[in-house]
């Protein structure tokens, strides 16, 4: 009676239904098989079980991000979710990799250096549709701290702070004037007009922003914005010596206020500026990236990178919906 039982059960949830088909979009946009092609160093352990298939790993840690779950509630959404199988491509009858796997899968792409090749792939894709322009696309760059995940100085039983090693505290000047300070790391971005993240880096929190400039960019663009933080003399000339026309916002010296030339350019830039703000607040709202999740500079900017290529993933998404936007 009970197979029986268990049986009817399983015919049940094989009914097809709308909200099976929510990330179909998603997959048919992408070619899976060239990402996977990225992930093919990542072998099967010569002994002891088999390993799960990378791409189905990859997958699932980008659910992971659009979902805002921990490696054990992973764990056991893949369990019970069908959406989530069917996005990875994960038989009804075949069991899930447990929360240990995604952790140890993460730390692989970590130690392989294999974030920044995904990330441009992804992009990659994105041009060849249309739904990227990389050709003359320009820049918009910015960074925001990340607070750590053990940020209290307390101590222990035998007298070591619970604080994150690799965490430092970063000072600033809040909108009221007022300094604060958070303990963590910076996350750097830098992605184009519409939105798309384009390049990325992940420092201790200490670290001053403009440190990480020319390494966000590649040289190409058309234009560059960024915030009164950026410039300086060595970043204006880089600029010049590659003929990018500089938009960074002009900012006031201690004796030197803005001039009303100065404050004319800085409104025109702001609004085109502003880009980045929204993907960063997108970043912490969705995929829960105010936070650290782990302990370490290096798994914190590998979970840090999945949300960007999630993040790119959904605007994938949208825009496909749209028109393709036509460019000079």
């Amino acid at each position: 009676m009970e197979i029986t039982r268990t049986t009817k059960f399983c015919k049940r949830l094989l009914i097809d239904h709308a909200a099976l088909h929510e990330l179909d979009d998603v997959n048919h946009l992408i070619d899976w098989s060239r990402i996977e092609e990225l992930l093919s160093q990542i072998h099967n352990k010569s002994k002891g079980e088999k390993a799960w298939p990378p791409l189905l790993m990859f997958k699932a840690l980008l659910l992971q991000s659009w979902y805002k779950l921990s490696d054990p509630a992973l764990e056991k959404q893949l369990a019970r979710d069908l959406l989530f199988r069917r996005f990875i491509d994960l038989d009804i009858s075949e069991s899930v990799p447990d929360h240990s796997s995604f952790w140890r899968f993460r730390q692989t792409l970590e130690s392989l250096s294999l974030m920044d090749k995904l990330l441009s792939e992804i992009n990659t894709q994105l041009a060849e549709q249309s739904l990227y322009i990389q050709s003359g696309e320009v820049s918009i760059i910015d960074a925001s701290v990340i607070e750590a995940k053990q940020c209290h100085p307390n101590k222990r039983k035998d007298g070591t702070s619970t604080q994150d090693p690799e965490a430092v505290w970063n000072v600033k000047a809040g909108s009221d004037g007022k300094r604060k300070s958070t303990y963590g790391f910076k996350a750097h971005i830098n992605v184009e007009e519409d939105g798309f993240i384009k390049s990325t880096d992940y420092t201790a929190g200490n670290v001053h922003d403009s440190n990480c400039f020319t390494d966000l960019l590649d040289g190409n663009e058309s234009a560059v914005y960024a915030d009164s933080a950026y410039p300086s003399e060595a970043h204006d000339n880089w600029l010049r010596e590659r003929r990018i026309e500089n938009r960074l916002i002009k900012r006031a010296y201690r004796n030197r206020p803005l001039t009303e030339e100065d404050k004319r350019f800085n409104r025109l830039h702001s609004g085109t500026r502003c880009t980045v703000e929204r993907v960063f607040g997108v970043l912490k709202q969705h995929y829960a990236m105010g936070k650290a999740r782990y302990l370490g500079l290096a798994r914190n900017r590998t979970r840090f990178e999945l949300s960007c290529v999630a993040y790119n993933n959904e605007v994938l998404h949208f825009n496909s919906r749209v028109a393709p936007k036509k460019r000079k």
